[in-house]
């Protein structure tokens, strides 16, 4: 059983992604505080944690903390 607290998280330069992938990650939303979807976001950090990346913000809307995990998929 791993320990959670003991997990690596990394930070990582959201803004080192193209300006298209910037906008879609910052679009692209889901707020549980509003329950609605492509508010926007603002605010954005990028981490990383054992093969999972996610960028955090806030709400553009309401100002509560989104999160958006980002699958990145292999160009075979």
């Amino acid at each position: 059983m791993s320990d959670i607290s003991a997990e690596q998280v990394v930070a990582r330069d959201f803004y080192a992604r193209s300006a298209e992938e910037q906008q879609d990650f910052l679009t692209q939303t889901w707020c549980n505080q509003c329950q609605e979807i492509d508010l926007g976001m603002i605010e954005p950090q990028e981490f990383e944690s054992q093969g999972r990346v996610w960028i955090e913000g806030k709400c553009a809307k309401c100002g509560e903390k989104t999160v958006t995990e980002i699958v990145e998929e292999d160009d075979e």
